[in-house]
């Protein structure tokens, strides 16, 4: 991450001032759940649970208000956003009478979400597409008046690129429209997104600050946790397997095994950058239809103690991803927006807490935290 020399942006913090935050993915769980959970915490109808930018360390960072967020975004799918939230409701994650209640916020939000791509048979060339997405996110920060517009890919998991495929990913296409709009861009995928050389130099040289990959709301998340405590209280870790039940979108995305082992490539890092060796074991992802937009995950640690003493420890973790991954999402739009009005730009590592597969720093839970913590006493510094 480096400091650019850009010095005209003014504080997003103000009531005047919106901040645009493009989905991509825009009618998927996550982003309607986002959208949803914004206008009920900005409204006082429900306390922003989950929500780390609104704990008391982050009130001096000068993050943008809930209520200036401004919500489009690119889809394939048709479902209108209040349709979608209503599906929600139905299946249990947002709560009875929520959508009724916020139905303008969705039904604004729906009115600025343009059609994604590429499609089956798609005519149009990578440029063009690039041309259009990039196209569709400078209206709507110059119609909505918003003082910058941050891309967050919460898009379905892609496989990773074949090396003769026939043209860019659809996430680097998002990603290099936002790089050309000059928009900050988030990857809460595993996605390829921005993560190729000329892409990276791109946003560096456009000045714009961007953080990934791939969003840490359960599973993972629990490892971070735990990996530590074996490697400071010297227990040699045999094995780690873990299982992962899921529907919905996801799970039938994952049934892909080439984007299953992209997404595991995340979990499995993790273990490995904490405890210094890779364990024997593999997570598995089961699509289970029935379970909609929960999902359930299992880990099995086989560990030694003292002696050689052979123990084990499991773990069960049970809830809704959806729920889990839209406050973080709300966390990460703020703060990349607060980062590029700060004229911050590249990577930003400090943003590692949120992410599996983070652009550099410590891979354990409470150090990324401590550098969180520290990130935003710098935004709360730049006055």
């Amino acid at each position: 991450m480096t400091t650019s020399g850009a010095g005209t942006a003014h504080r997003t913090g103000t009531t005047a001032a919106r901040t645009g935050v493009w989905f991509v993915g825009a009618r998927g769980s996550v982003a309607t759940t986002a959208v949803a959970g914004c206008a009920a915490v900005a409204a006082g109808l429900h306390p922003p649970t989950g929500m780390v930018t609104e704990s008391p360390p982050f009130a001096e960072s000068g993050l943008p208000a809930l209520s200036s967020l401004v919500f489009g975004g690119h889809d394939t799918t048709s479902c209108p956003l209040p349709k979608r939230a209503e599906a929600l409701t139905a299946a249990g994650v947002l709560p009875h009478g929520l959508p009724s209640a916020i139905h303008t916020e969705l039904d604004a939000a729906e009115r600025e979400i343009r059609a994604g791509g590429p499609q089956p048979g798609e005519a149009r060339s990578d440029e063009e597409l690039i041309g259009s997405f990039a196209a569709d996110l400078v209206d709507f920060t110059r119609r909505t008046g918003a003082a910058r517009t941050v891309v967050v890919n919460v898009s379905s998991t892609e496989p990773d690129p074949g090396p003769n495929a026939p043209r860019m990913r659809a996430s680097s296409l998002y990603a290099a429209a936002a790089v050309r709009a000059r928009c900050p861009y988030v990857d809460f995928t595993p996605s390829t997104g921005l993560r190729t050389a000329s892409l990276m130099a791109a946003a560096e040289a456009a000045g714009l600050p961007h953080a990934g990959r791939d969003g840490k709301t359960g599973q993972t998340l629990l490892r971070s946790v735990l990996a530590p405590m074996f490697v400071q209280r010297t227990l040699a870790v045999r094995a780690w397997s873990g299982t992962n039940l899921l529907g919905g979108g996801d799970g039938a995305a994952l049934a892909d095994p080439a984007a299953a082992a992209a997404k595991n490539a995340g979990k499995e890092r993790v273990l490995t950058d904490i405890l210094g060796t890779a364990p024997e074991g593999e997570v598995h992802i089961d699509d289970v239809p029935a379970l909609g937009d929960w999902k359930t995950a299992w880990d099995h640690i086989a560990f030694d103690g003292f002696l050689g003493s052979r123990m084990i420890l499991q773990t069960i973790w049970q809830g809704c991803d959806s729920a889990l991954a839209a406050p973080l999402v709300l966390d990460l739009a703020r703060l990349t927006a607060r980062a590029h009005e700060t004229g911050l730009s590249g990577a930003l590592p400090q943003l590692g807490f949120y992410f599996k597969d983070p652009d550099g720093g410590p891979a354990a839970l409470a150090e990324q935290y401590a550098a969180l913590l520290a990130f935003a006493g710098r935004l709360a510094e730049s006055g």
